[in-house]
């Protein structure tokens, strides 16, 4: 796949007034990036690519560290030294 930024894969952005389409295209044009600019202000603005192009990480898709479930035949996580299944799991 393609880079974000690049002509083969442009950034799209959605934002609500033409002004702020062209402080968008204006910043994107400075980095070198292409990016296509939708102007619908009954919806709300999208500008998950442009952060992705400047580093930042929306919430929703931050990674989360790995959960280690543990399982019955596992020592026990509370420190008792038994097995899970006849200490906490049990």
């Amino acid at each position: 796949m393609a880079k974000l930024g690049s002509a083969k894969h442009p950034a799209i952005v959605r934002v609500k007034t033409e002004a702020r389409g062209k402080e968008i295209v204006a910043l994107c044009n400075s980095k070198g990036w292409q990016v296509i600019v939708g102007i619908e202000a009954d919806k709300p603005e999208n500008m998950e690519d442009l952060d992705r192009l400047m580093g930042k990480m929306p919430e929703a898709t931050a990674a989360k560290p790995p959960v280690n479930p543990v399982s019955g035949n596992d020592f026990c996580p509370c420190g008792s030294g038994k097995k899970f299944k006849t200490c906490c799991g049990g």
